[in-house]
């Protein structure tokens, strides 16, 4: 039975005080008519989700695993709101917990050869382990060494024997006759041959001993390339059930397989259960209109997700079916439409742009607001990049935003333009472009070879306790957890930034920073890290702070370099917004 949440059991929010307009749009086209399709989060929903945040918070259960989570506001048939709960994938391994959306219908159809199949990839994982920790590994790697050490004893020995007999032939050539010297020559070689004989059998004795652990070790490695090669086949043709069987229902009361939605052969593993698809086929099958969602994460954070941060739809297993979901659903009158007016939390309408928005060509809206421009002649242009818009187009479809996109879009004779450099996501600040290629790549060769110049500000949520010096840590990203920098020694590429510290403020400080070099996060990563300042930036929750902030307090101030058409020093700035 499905269980509605009352909304005071999740908010005492008053909602006539906040303000409804959408923060972002769930959206897709209509299968059959093509028209987008959008259901809002709005600060009401945002709202309820910090309820649920809450009611997570309260429980350490909840803080075991990542993953999403997410709330939809809905309207039942007599009137009434309420709310309900998903979580993706499985909580704690369970996939139906009580006061949560169910998962999408169909896996009970392939419940046996999921079971089969999990029992199978098990028994795989616990071989591979055996064989990857195989006792021979280490018995090959010591003996491999002590062979080595022998080797090297034995050519150090030989080298300085052979510079000895060096020596004495050239005093032999010169004190004894010609029929002495023969036999003393040869007495020489005989030893030369003799370490070589040695040498010889050193070798031989080293291959008979490792050759046969080496051959095992080979037989375990070519054992464990087939067994990741069939479970990666076991796991795709489970998939390929399960996205068949799984069932989901619009608000037009029509079916389809998953697989039936999804690209051919692109399907990513989990597709279907994540929050976004739960909640609207629960909510259709359920004859509830959806009146806004959200969705967060909650849990240790992976990759660019942190704990109590919302995220639209992900763009590869979520995104293709929300044209499909959405359609069928009537417009509700609880929120405002981009354009200010009131209508419906769903639209549906074609793209045409207006006064306020404009198509990028993805189908996707974007507010054309204005970027504040600091400079520009014929060969360039620098801007102002408020914090919380990407310097580039991202990957997914929510994700088209950019200070690049907005200028192209709005900007006459933008065709050739180019970025010269990148801003963080949250970083504000001065963001350099160019009309044509030439100046593009001499303004990148400025980069490259550090000639320019640049000055950030931040304010840090601690108190410093030197106030300049320079910082020094390699850094390198972790494919696995991508954007996290984090510093290695090993494997991290050179990062050096100059501070100093402009005025402590209470229990913030306000520093000035100076990159010599240009890596992801550095001035980020070398905030926080202990070996640097030990101090985040303030509002960086990815690398540690907790401090309330409404925004990363970091901003590219100044940028000085050399005009690549005029030959003069330009200096650029834009003042600190925090």
């Amino acid at each position: 039975m499905l269980e509605m949440h009352a909304l005071l059991d999740v908010t005492d929010c008053h909602w006539e005080s906040i303000d409804s307009q959408p923060n972002y749009w769930y959206e897709g086209r209509c299968p059959q008519s093509g028209e987008l399709l959008r259901l809002p989060r709005t600060l009401i929903s945002e709202d309820l989700a910090r309820g649920l945040m809450q009611y997570l918070a309260a429980d350490d259960s909840y803080d075991r695993e990542g993953k999403m989570y997410g709330i939809l506001l809905v309207e039942m048939p007599s009137g009434e709101q309420g709310i309900l709960k998903a979580f993706s994938g499985l909580l704690n391994g369970c996939s139906i917990v009580e006061g949560w959306v169910p998962p999408i219908p169909g896996r009970d159809r392939v419940a046996f050869e999921e079971a089969r199949t999990l029992t199978e990839l098990e028994a795989m994982k616990q071989e591979l382990i055996a064989l990857n920790q195989l006792p021979q590994r280490q018995e090959y790697a010591a003996l491999f060494r002590e062979f080595e050490v022998q080797m090297q004893v034995l050519s150090d020995r030989h080298r300085n024997c052979k510079q000895q007999r060096d020596e004495k032939r050239q005093l032999l050539c010169q004190t004894l006759p010609a029929e002495t010297l023969e036999i003393a020559l040869e007495q020489l070689n005989q030893e030369s041959r003799l370490e070589k004989i040695e040498r010889r059998q050193l070798k031989r004795q080293r291959d008979e001993t490792l050759q046969p652990l080496k051959q095992l070790i080979e037989a375990a490695d070519r054992r464990m390339r087939a067994l990741k090669q069939r479970r990666k086949e076991l796991s795709r043709e489970l998939q390929t059930q399960m996205h068949a069987a799984y069932t989901l229902v619009n608000f037009l009361g029509t079916s389809r397989s998953i697989s039936s939605l999804m690209p051919t052969n692109s399907i990513p593993t989990g597709t279907g259960d994540c929050c976004a698809p739960k909640l609207l086929h629960c909510a259709a099958v359920h004859n509830l209109k959806p009146l806004a969602m959200a969705e967060f994460w909650w849990g240790p954070p992976s990759g660019d997700k942190i704990q109590g941060e919302f995220y639209g739809a992900c763009g590869d297993r979520c995104q293709p079916l929300m044209g499909f979901l959405l359609s069928g659903l009537a417009q509700n009158p609880i929120v405002s439409n981009i354009n200010g007016g009131l209508t419906g939390g769903l639209e549906a309408q074609p793209l045409l742009p207006t006064s306020n928005n404009f198509s990028c060509g993805t189908g996707i809206l974007l507010v054309t607001q204005m970027l504040p421009i600091i400079y520009e002649d014929n060969w360039l242009i620098a801007v102002n990049k408020p914090s919380g818009l990407l310097s580039v187009p991202g990957r997914y479809f929510e994700n088209q935003d950019s200070v690049f996109s907005r200028l192209r879009n709005l900007l006459p004779d933008s065709l050739n333009l180019t970025i010269v450099h990148r801003l963080d996501w949250e970083t504000s600040g001065i963001l350099l472009l160019a009309w044509d290629k030439e100046t593009s790549s001499q303004l990148r060769q400025q980069f490259a070879k550090k000639q320019v110049h640049k000055v950030y500000e931040a304010v840090l949520s601690g108190t410093v306790k030197v106030d300049a010096g320079t910082i020094a840590l390699p850094l390198w990203g972790d494919p696995e957890n991508r954007p996290y920098q984090q510093v290695n020694w090993e494997c991290g590429k050179p990062s050096v930034t100059r501070f100093q510290v402009m005025v402590k403020e209470g229990n913030h400080t306000r520093v000035e920073f100076l990159p010599l070099t240009g890596r992801t996060h550095q001035l980020r990563v070398h905030a926080a890290d202990v070996r640097g300042l030990g101090i985040p930036i303030l509002g960086d929750r990815l690398y540690g702070c907790r401090a309330a902030a409404n925004r990363l307090h970091l901003h590219a101030r100044e940028l000085s370099f050399e005009h690549p058409q005029l030959g003069e020093k330009l200096h650029l700035q834009a003042e600190t917004p925090f």
